[in-house]
């Protein structure tokens, strides 16, 4: 969605609450019902990763025709960066309003993922990420996540980003040494949750950092694959 979009402003934000909440909780809550059947990681990681493609995938193609399906603050900035221009990304209005509604949306859906199973509505995760290679894997997966996202827009085929985004969320899932959270938002929703998706909060500031960094390679690798002009609508997520 651009700065002409005719949707209300509220409306749009409303969507990014809600998709990036809705997506939070199933990261969340497939996260621990897989912790609850079985007792072997890889198979628990399979099961989250999972949900999560299917997941990503509906709410992108449900909510994508009102926000842009974005649920992440990494595509927002990459959107209002690359379209600033020629007027097709979000304004600064709108980035305002997106930013604190995807966040808002992230704590709000691992509190409902913990409601759901009877967990703590909030408690700090134990899980501790704070590692260099954990960083560039994030990194990596941001990074990758904005050329895919604003490539498929670039080479018109944004019509494909609710099965091409969701299959790449999930393949990162498992060639990522992070397993691909990519998505600021998602990592401070992801502190308040002391379960099989937490992140310590110490751990946190890193991780957005390596997605701001990959944010920024993004944007170049976006440039320099095709061109520095282009729609910045977008659909997104994770």
């Amino acid at each position: 969605m651009t700065a002409t979009s005719p949707i209300p402003l509220a409306r749009r934000a409303a969507a990014e609450l809600v998709g990036t909440a809705a997506l939070v909780a199933v990261v969340v809550g497939s996260g621990i019902q897989a912790t609850e059947l079985s007792r072997d990681v890889g198979l628990q990681l399979l099961a989250n990763s999972t949900a999560t493609v299917f997941g990503l995938g509906v709410l992108i193609a449900l909510l994508g025709p009102i926000s842009g399906a974005h649920f992440n603050p990494a595509v927002t900035l990459a959107a209002w960066w690359t379209g600033r221009r020629d007027g097709s990304g979000p304004t600064p209005r709108e980035v305002a309003a997106y930013l604190p509604a995807q966040t808002a949306g992230a704590i709000g859906g691992a509190v409902l993922a913990d409601a759901m199973f009877g967990e703590p509505l909030v408690r700090w995760s134990g899980h501790d990420r704070s590692a260099p290679h954990l960083w560039l894997g994030e990194l990596v997966a941001t990074a990758g996540l904005i050329l895919l996202v604003f490539g498929l827009a670039r080479v018109g085929r944004a019509a494909a980003a609710p099965l091409a985004i969701a299959g790449y969320v999930g393949a990162a899932y498992w060639f990522t040494s992070s397993t691909s959270f990519a998505n600021p938002a998602v990592t401070i929703g992801r502190a308040f949750t002391d379960t099989f998706a937490g992140i310590a909060p110490a751990s946190v500031p890193g991780f957005v950092a390596a997605q701001l960094a990959g944010l920024v390679v993004g944007v170049a690798l976006v440039a320099v694959l095709f061109g520095r002009t282009g729609p910045a609508a977008v659909a997104t997520t994770r």
